[in-house]
């Protein structure tokens, strides 16, 4: 029998909003994923490791900030230098659809904008991680 999806939600920076990474990590634990949440004001780092140690499928970055087009390439980054690049790294938050855009093309997974039914991550979640885990 294959494991849950095991998630980590994370909070990066000095963002100090988290409801909307509360609701995803709910949604998400309620659809039979395994959720782990870091709360606020997370370092980069302190979200690699811990994705590393959890031994996480994926890492959803919640950003309200602005600080979006850092702490994305940071943790790839870093995810990389650790070879964790099988990990996905998807978010939301506040972020320009430009700037989602730019990001996507950057390597970095689905960008989910407020308001997204979380019905919409749970599918994109299943579909991302199965296809990741075939190779």
């Amino acid at each position: 029998m294959e494991r849950p999806i095991r998630i980590l939600i994370a909070k990066a920076g000095l963002d100090g909003h988290d409801r909307g990474a509360k609701v995803v990590a709910a949604s998400l634990r309620d659809a039979g994923f395994e959720v782990i949440y870091t709360g606020l004001r997370q370092t980069p780092e302190a979200v690699v490791r811990a994705a590393i140690q959890e031994d996480v499928d994926a890492i959803g970055l919640s950003i309200l900030s602005g600080a979006h087009m850092t702490l994305f390439p940071k943790i790839q980054q870093l995810l990389k230098d650790e070879g964790a690049e099988r990990i996905l790294l998807f978010g939301g938050g506040v972020i320009p659809a430009a700037d989602a855009t730019a990001l996507e093309k950057q390597g970095i997974g689905r960008i989910f904008p407020p308001g997204t039914d979380t019905n919409d991550i749970v599918t994109y979640l299943r579909e991302e991680v199965s296809q990741r885990r075939k190779t």
